[in-house]
């Protein structure tokens, strides 16, 4: 049986459907992450201190351990990004999570790395007067390097073991072990998997 209740713009933005972003409770979640980015960033601890990490467990929907972030750092609601172990973001990421994005573990940034699940519709008229816009989720996997200057698009996930060269638009699925560079990121080498690594001769 059919839910009579109307979905919230949230429930929307999540879902990858058109939605409001003017609508209240997503402008009142959007300054509480700003307040909280805030914070962080103009913070005179390290990174990897308590105090910094207790603000990002505010933030964020979850974090495991050892994630270090160095300031400055922005996203959009952080609660829709779920981080795993060891993972490291070099200075200035920005996260617009309208959609859902997960980083795995032992992932590293480089600076100035922007990931975007948040696009707008291609049709002018209705983008017109700050119309809906929409989003698709974004997923990086584990023990993935992602080079400075890069910026993955929405709908995009990352496959584990793989390489995103500096300065790279991903626009497209990069697969497991695999090294990706460019304007839109296309495949430069495929790489040895763990397995085939450590295997007997």
């Amino acid at each position: 049986m059919s839910d009579p209740r109307p979905r919230s713009e949230e429930e929307k933005m999540l879902a990858g459907e058109l939605y409001s972003c003017s609508d209240p409770h997503l402008s009142q979640l959007r300054r509480v992450s700003t307040s909280l980015c805030n914070q962080y960033n103009r913070s005179t601890h390290d990174a990897n201190s308590p105090e910094q990490r207790q603000v990002l467990e505010q933030l964020f929907g979850s974090m495991g351990k050892e994630v270090f972030i160095m300031p400055p750092f922005r996203c959009d609601y952080g609660r829709n990004t779920y981080i795993g172990s060891k993972t490291f973001m070099n200075f200035n990421t920005v996260i617009l999570d309208t959609c859902r994005i997960d980083i795995g573990s032992n992932v590293l940034f480089g600076p100035n790395v922007s990931l975007f699940s948040a696009r707008h519709p291609l049709d002018p008229a209705i983008r017109r007067d700050w119309g809906p816009e929409d989003g698709r989720p974004i997923r990086i996997g584990d023990d993935v390097w992602v080079g400075g200057n890069v910026t993955i698009l929405p709908g995009v996930t990352v496959g584990n073991g793989s390489t995103v060269g500096a300065g790279s638009v991903v626009t497209k699925d990069v697969e497991p072990y695999t090294v990706v560079a460019g304007n839109p990121a296309k495949l430069i080498k495929r790489l040895p998997k763990p397995e085939a690594r450590f295997q007997s001769p």
